[in-house]
């Protein structure tokens, strides 16, 4: 594993453990850049974040995980990895039942469910979610706008990104991560986009998702901080998000309004 800290210096003991799942083969349309967000948004506010990546060799242990991010990427490199995750299947099951949050991105996504099923034939999930994904055609590719109902306080603006995947998901009963306002979403037809299951965030949205949404990262940040110290993320220095709020609203204008076409 290799582990990535910064030499900043910290005003405080709080500290968390970032975890990049196989970003050597899951880091498609720049999703480690959510990494790098998080990293920042923790150290405008004092608090040291620590990024480990797990690669394909190497040991996992989620014992002192506090965040986890799976990436996306191309069918075959999913396969590859969930052959890896099912050995520890158990240990992600009991980190996400135990309220960790994770952040699953496009393959990643596909990957919390029981099953993804391709033309080459079904590739077994980890269940860490009651969803399952089909190939469809054509492949799902936009601009897309989300409005989350469900966490009104914590996403109180709506949520921007890009999406490009052939895969129809279907979430059954579970909470969707928001309501399509703007694009295709899980499976172009229930109007609906990702996922939310206890600290998990699943969802097609590239981008990254984190640098053009801070409240999504915030969300994150402060469900790992909770879980770990029993602290608010209101409790630290809150960072300027001005321009990110003002670009975020420019992607909204332009595809979500009466003029969009």
């Amino acid at each position: 594993m290799n582990n990535d800290r910064g030499n900043e210096q910290y005003s405080n003991s709080y500290r968390l453990n970032i975890v990049h799942l196989y970003p050597d083969l899951l880091n498609l349309y720049g999703d480690r850049g959510n990494i790098q967000c998080m990293r920042m948004r923790c150290k405008w506010r004092g608090i040291d974040a620590q990024v480990t990546e797990c690669n394909l060799d190497d040991h996992l242990s989620l014992a002192s995980a506090d965040i986890v991010l799976l990436g996306g990427g191309s069918d075959r490199e999913q396969q590859i990895v969930c052959t890896r995750l099912q050995k520890i299947r158990q240990d992600l099951r009991d980190y996400v039942e135990d309220g960790g949050s994770m952040l699953a991105v496009c393959g990643g996504y596909q990957l919390l469910g029981h099953y993804y099923d391709t033309p080459e034939g079904r590739m077994e999930g980890l269940s860490l979610v009651d969803l399952y994904t089909e190939q469809g055609s054509p492949r799902l590719i936009s601009n897309i706008v989300l409005r989350n109902e469900s966490l009104p306080d914590a996403l109180p603006y709506e949520i921007v990104g890009f999406e490009n995947h052939g895969g129809r998901t279907y979430i059954g009963s579970n909470t969707p991560f928001g309501r399509v306002l703007y694009g295709h979403g899980n499976n172009g037809k229930d109007a609906c986009e990702g996922v939310l299951y206890r600290g998990v965030i699943g969802t097609y949205l590239h981008g990254p998702l984190l640098p053009k949404n801070p409240h999504v990262c915030d969300l994150l940040l402060q469900r790992a901080l909770y879980r770990k110290y029993g602290v608010s993320l209101a409790d630290f220095p809150a960072p300027d998000d001005s321009l990110e709020r003002e670009a975020n609203r420019a992607v909204v204008s332009r595809f979500h309004s009466p003029l969009a076409p």
